[in-house]
């Protein structure tokens, strides 16, 4: 075992990422069949980490219900942050939790064992933080790391400039006088954040490591990116997916429907006659294909139903989803909005929120983006973003 204890930052909504938010926090949704939550507690305990404070607070009941107190035998302490003003203000409500130096990491992330275990051994005893890094061509998205001879000389979010960058991976071990620095810092916009805290240590020559990693990382920070990282998850093997279907409890499987690997298929699951899915699909628990469906390169979240003839292609579903019988969801590429901005030929045939049905003969329009609660018309055409609890006529 490794003798820290682990701050898990899951207390943010993820607002990018809706409408599948709207009923439960970013770390919460599926990576394969999954909350990506419980991929960073595997991560973290595959790793020798043996306690860990899971800072909580948009829908914090949606964690501590599925989680509960501990996890695959490591004790799990609950800390609430009430209004999420960011990452160093989540910080700061575990400081109570720890003693001596910590392991903090994101909670919304995939960062593999590697990464963290490596993070740690390369920690110093002079250091006041260490941070995991990662060799990536593109951190324009995320933050930028600096680095010489070890130590790190600048942190900067969303670079735009010509300098060599690393990707911060988002996994710090920190020693108290972390906790000081992102106290000390003035706020931005209202929000404390971690890294302004480190960036503050290194300004006035404290010591910042940093080790470079070549450890599996992922995020999904738009809709689509949530295929993603489910697919990079199977690539690298974190995600088995070619399990024989025998090893999943429940789960039938009609005997002339064709399983193309890989894929994940979660318990109580039903497949039907006639029925192809993968390649790269999940299917979350009580998932039913129906007879002569098609699903491919798509996550279908736990107590969706895809009707009979339906085609389900880079399709995104929510919790309790109905695609009915001869719908289609063709795939992208397709045009997204996101709030205020369209991203142009993403791959995303459809997204459907939680509870989201159609009557059947639905026709999804690639990039469609359909709210939790909307109810579909039998033969309609559905393009754009459709606002919860919406009633769509042809």
């Amino acid at each position: 075992m490794l003798d820290y204890t682990a701050i898990v930052l899951a207390a943010g909504e993820g607002t990018r990422l809706r409408p599948l938010t709207r009923n439960r926090p970013k770390p919460m949704l599926p990576a394969a069949t999954k909350p990506i939550l419980e991929h960073v507690f595997d991560q973290l305990v595959d790793a020798g980490i043996d306690e860990i404070v899971v800072v909580v607070g948009y829908r914090c009941d949606r964690v501590q219900s599925y989680f509960g107190p501990t996890y695959r035998n490591v004790p799990l302490t609950y800390v609430t942050q009430e209004n999420q003003l960011g990452t160093g203000h989540a910080l700061l409500a575990a400081e109570s939790a720890v003693d001596g130096p910590c392991l903090v990491i994101n909670g919304d992330q995939i960062v593999d064992s590697r990464i963290i275990r490596e993070t740690i051994a390369g920690h110093e005893s002079d250091s006041a933080a260490t941070l995991g890094l990662l060799q990536r061509s593109s951190v324009e998205s995320y933050g930028g790391v600096t680095l010489e001879d070890g130590h790190v000389t600048n942190i900067v979010e969303n670079p735009h400039d010509d300098r060599d960058y690393y990707l911060n991976a988002g996994v710090y071990v920190a020693e108290p006088a972390v906790f000081d620095a992102v106290r000390a810092v003035e706020p931005t916009a209202g929000e404390h954040h971690l890294v302004d805290g480190l960036s503050a240590l290194v300004d006035s020559g404290e010591i910042v490591g940093g080790v470079v990693s070549e450890g599996i990382w992922a995020d999904a920070t738009y809709p689509w990116d949530l295929l993603d990282v489910s697919f990079e998850l199977f690539d690298a093997g974190i995600v088995d997916g070619d399990r024989p279907l025998d090893d999943h409890r429940g789960v039938s499987v009609h005997a002339s429907a064709m399983i193309r690997e890989p894929v994940v298929i979660d318990r109580d699951c039903v497949i039907g006659p006639g029925a192809v899915v993968g390649p790269y699909v999940c299917l979350g628990e009580n998932a039913t294909v129906g007879s002569n469906a098609v699903v491919e390169e798509s996550v279908i979240d736990a107590d969706t139903r895809l009707g009979a003839n339906a085609t389900a292609v880079e399709c995104i579903t929510g919790i309790g989803v109905t695609i009915g019988a001869g719908s289609t969801v063709s795939g992208g590429p397709g045009d997204v909005r996101v709030r205020d901005r369209i991203f142009e030929d993403e791959s995303l045939g459809a997204l459907l929120a939680d509870r989201a049905r159609d009557g059947g003969g639905v026709t999804y329009v690639p990039g469609s983006i359909v709210g939790p609660d909307v109810d579909v018309h039998p033969g309609t055409t559905v393009r754009g973003t459709i606002p919860e609890g919406t009633e769509v006529r042809s």
